[in-house]
């Protein structure tokens, strides 16, 4: 339930009402606007006494139960958009944020390149995957903690903030110390343990929409790392999978505006693990942008023919820094979409 507390509520009535709420078995999740504090109980058990003793507190306006299961990350909680603040760059706010690099980190010369080449086109963000879950066992897993070295060795030098894939709970304090993003891939979409450990982290967590997951659990998904108290979370679609064959998967671009209207959070496109095709990016990519998503990450190579991962899927730096160039008059609409909706 979300309980409004009236303009000028006192701190005494506010820390009233949050002691009231633990006592009823809620956790308290807080939300101080400039006029108001909005607190959110959430937790398993009936309402309705909590609500009708709550009405009755001094100092609260109304109290509302929240109709989805995910609370934390639902509009109904926070219906002002979250802007997720990460080296210089916002996530969420008036910017469009661009994440650019290889797949794979393969070597020194080969994410420096990228770094380099990646920011001078527009990109603020750095991806590369040291730690690679791959279909196969015997294809190419990554560089592990050598990667993550190089990937701050390209933050160092461009002034990128770094992000990268998190595949176990073993691995989490490793890729703390060297990237500001940690991403959760399709596959770990529902790896709840990880989820959690995640929960308690202080960093940006990207969050992938699972290969056949539905909205709802992908927002459930967020609301395990919400509910442990990280809520620095974004989201990612990244296509789902189909019958269709033409496709690596199918895009949902529906999904960005659906996300909007239900959860706060954030919202990333990725067009390359999406379509699978180089040349299905870049119009994927103005397609984001028209639906209104917060970003996009894409793959860039310098030489994709020779990437030891997902060649067919990522752009060349040429192709990228063109893309960027027949991007802007997008973003310009994009920029003034975003002030008419803050009026």
């Amino acid at each position: 339930m979300i309980i409004s507390m009236k303009r000028g509520a006192s701190r005494e009535q506010i820390e009233h009402v949050r002691e009231r709420i633990i006592a009823f078995g809620y956790k308290v999740h807080s939300i101080e606007g400039e006029e108001r504090v909005v607190i959110g109980a959430v937790g398993v058990g009936d309402t309705t006494p909590a609500i009708e003793q709550l009405e009755s507190t001094p100092g609260v306006e109304s109290v509302v139960p929240i109709s989805q299961p995910f609370k934390v990350v639902s509009r109904q909680m926070q219906p002002s958009k979250t802007v997720i603040c990460i080296n210089g760059t916002s996530i969420g706010g008036d910017t469009f944020t661009v994440m650019a690099g290889p797949c794979s980190v393969e070597s020194e010369e080969q994410i420096l390149s990228t770094a380099r080449a990646v920011k001078a086109a527009g990109a603020q963000i750095l991806r590369g995957g040291a730690f690679k879950p791959r279909t196969s066992p015997y294809d190419f897993q990554g560089l592990e903690e050598e990667g993550l070295k190089l990937l701050r060795k390209a933050k160092q030098e461009t002034g990128l903030a770094t992000i990268s894939e998190v595949m176990a709970d073993a691995d989490v304090d490793l890729l703390n110390e060297y990237v500001d993003i940690l991403q959760v891939g399709a596959r770990n979409m529902q790896n709840f343990a990880l989820l959690k450990r995640l929960g308690k982290l202080n960093k940006p967590i990207m969050l992938k929409r699972g290969l056949s997951s539905t909205l709802k659990e992908l927002l459930l998904s967020a609301e395990y790392i919400a509910s442990k108290g990280n809520t620095q979370i974004i989201l990612c679609e990244r296509g789902v999978r189909t019958f269709e064959t033409y496709t690596r998967n199918t895009l949902d671009l529906a999904a960005v505006p659906a996300l909007s209207e239900l959860s706060h959070l954030p919202i990333v496109v990725d067009p390359s693990h999406g379509t699978g095709r180089r040349s299905l990016i870049p119009p994927m990519v103005r397609a984001a942008v028209a639906a209104g998503a917060d970003g996009m990450m894409v793959e860039v190579h310098p030489n994709p023919e020779l990437a030891f991962s997902d060649g067919a899927q990522s752009l060349t730096i040429e192709t990228f820094t063109k893309m960027m160039k027949g991007l802007q008059p997008y973003l310009d609409l994009w920029k003034a979409e975003r002030k008419l909706d803050a009026i």
